[in-house]
């Protein structure tokens, strides 16, 4: 391993720049006047100084929030009788104007426009929407656009029950249409369609910006038609574009912003945040402000192996002109969630298997991490040296910083000798003295480099573990090296540092669900049932159970239970009210 001079500090003094707090500054002159220069490296960001990547919310958006709660100030007042007549009053005298304009090529060419706004074309827009959706298992996208358009569907249908305006009079109505009058349904549904393919079909940047365009032609016709033919007030047609337009767009910007959950199509997963642009430059910035490191290239890196966070490795530059590898792990909002409902999923399959409570914020996930890596450096285990953690966008992205095992390779890409086999084993012993269990024992954790193993990934390793966690790292462990070995031959190296009891106990803790994805995949490859060998080498042991019920547990099951129920009566009356079927 190799040792720095200072944990969280990279490097020695000779690589450190010079502390900011001393930076520039020269001995009194006479005049005990001090000079001073702008501090570089490390500094503390000042009080009301914005955080490396700010998440502001657009001028758009702010305007956009104005108008809806100007919309919904209106709406309140036209339930008052009186305000009614004189926004009808105003209605009427444009549909007149509109009216003395009609002439008959144009009343053709707007009735075929008014087919754009039938119910027939949203449900086919809303359908197409959900079905790619669902093959490009976007699935926040999803419940944010099911989510819109349920809730406004039921705001335009109260509206228009509560408000009860019948369609203009005092002119001839061309085209069809039933129904209240206030909102207009048709071009609630058409912008409620459009808007959803703009925000979570269509990448952001150049063919957003067409496709809006597009969007706002087709949707400017459409209510353009409907008042030509004076099927729909002025106010109508208002309150639908405010309410399936403007509305949604907040939130979709809010929910599901495009920095954190990009509309793309290149293979990957969401775990997976874009380190180029504002947030490259944000990290270069933070890295070099908090910890005092001169980045000059951040890529992503073993992003297979990967969903619960973005790994990056980080090129750093020196004042001798060398450079050095360091490992990053980017956590952020997205990360903290699926913690949440991994957690929630295993505890309620699992029980005893999972049963510990999530993560409350970014920062806290991040800092458990870092924790864990100081302790198990202190308790002697070869883990990477930690360099500390920066803040990105606060309580939202954090980035943790360790040592680059730079040479290492994946166990198993080469037979271990005995040396090897010992030093992997002494790992699990380590990890038992210390009260710990990594909890995620897999190829792709153990690393070897010059005759030595590395442990790696520590996020979710467990302090004061219970006694068949503990075990079932061994068994992991033991099942990672007969896949380049020989079960025999690891049995005999582990009644080394264990007992044959040990041994028994901890495949008899093992289930295939105790065992990592990563793991578990390679054993069913192997033509060996490593399992069961161990378990006929070990003593007799009854099997160990896991599956057990406890009050958090019911209360879990009770709870997922309950939203299953919930949403099937929601999406049954999404059905009946957005009017998809």
């Amino acid at each position: 391993m190799t040792q720095h001079a200072a944990p969280g500090r990279p490097g020695g003094a000779a690589d450190r720049r010079e502390s900011p707090a001393l930076a520039g500054v020269a001995a009194p002159t006479a005049d005990r006047s001090i000079a001073r220069v702008a501090p570089v490296g490390r500094r503390r960001r000042p009080s009301g100084e914005a955080p490396p990547l700010p998440r502001p919310v657009r001028h758009s958006t702010r305007v956009f929030l104005a108008v809806i709660a100007a919309t919904a100030a209106l709406e309140a007042a036209l339930f008052a009788r009186p305000i009614l007549r004189v926004v009808t009053i105003g209605d009427d005298a444009v549909l007149r104007a509109l009216v003395a304009l009609r002439n008959e090529p144009t009343t053709q060419v707007l009735l075929a426009v008014t087919g754009l706004g039938s119910v027939w074309v949203a449900r086919a827009l809303a359908w197409a929407t959900i079905a790619v959706l669902l093959a490009v298992r976007r699935f926040r996208h999803l419940l944010t656009y099911l989510v819109i358009w349920l809730a406004v569907s039921f705001v335009a249908a109260w509206l228009s029950v509560a408000l009860g305006r019948m369609r203009p009079t005092g002119i001839v109505i061309l085209g069809d249409w039933e129904g209240w009058a206030h909102p207009s349904r048709p071009v609630t549904n058409l912008a409620l369609a459009l808007v959803g393919i703009l925000y979570t079909l269509v990448p952001h940047g150049r063919w957003r910006n067409l496709a809006k365009w597009v969007a706002v032609a087709v949707l400017g016709l459409v209510c353009a038609a409907r008042l030509y033919l004076g099927v729909d007030h002025p106010s109508d047609i208002a309150v639908a574009v405010v309410l399936g337009w403007l509305l949604p767009i907040v939130v979709y910007r809010l929910v599901t912003p495009e920095e954190v959950f990009p509309v793309t199509y290149r293979r990957g997963t969401t775990a997976h945040l874009d380190v180029t642009g504002p947030r490259g430059q944000a990290i270069v910035q933070a890295l070099d402000h908090q910890l005092g490191l001169d980045i000059v290239a951040v890529e992503p890196f073993g992003l297979a192996g990967s969903a619960g966070s973005t790994p990056l490795r980080l090129r750093t530059s020196s004042r001798g002109g060398t450079s050095r590898l360091l490992f990053g792990k980017l956590y952020a909002v997205t990360h903290l969630r699926s913690d949440r409902w991994y957690k929630l999923a295993r505890t309620v399959l699992y029980g005893r298997l999972e049963d510990e409570k999530p993560f409350s914020t970014v920062r806290r996930l991040v800092m458990y991490e870092d924790h864990m890596l100081r302790l198990l450096r202190d308790t002697g285990l070869p883990t990477p040296a930690p360099y500390g953690l920066v803040e990105i966008t606060p309580e939202r992205e954090y980035l943790i910083v360790m040592e680059f095992c730079d040479g290492a390779r994946e166990i198993g890409g080469a037979p271990l000798d005995d040396h090897e086999l010992d030093d992997a084993l002494r790992i699990v012993r380590r990890l038992w003295d210390a009260g710990v269990a990594h909890r995620d024992i897999k190829p792709s954790n153990l690393l070897v480099r010059d005759g030595s193993v590395l442990l790696i990934d520590v996020a979710f390793a467990s302090v004061r573990a219970t006694p068949w966690r503990q075990a079932v790292d061994l068994a992991n462990m033991m099942l990672t090296l007969a896949l380049c070995s020989e079960p025999e031959r690891v049995y005999r190296h582990a009644l080394r540092l264990f007992t044959a009891e040990d041994i028994a106990e901890a495949f008899a803790a093992s289930r295939s669900i105790t065992i990592p994805s990563q793991l578990r995949t390679r054993l069913r490859a192997d033509r060996r049932d490593l399992v069961a060998e161990f378990r006929r080498l070990a003593p007799p042991r009854p099997p160990v159970p896991i599956q057990l019920w406890g009050l958090r547990r019911v209360a879990a099951t009770a709870a997922v239970l309950g939203i299953l129920a919930l949403a099937i009566v929601v999406a049954t009356a999404y059905v009946q009210v957005a009017g998809l079927v």
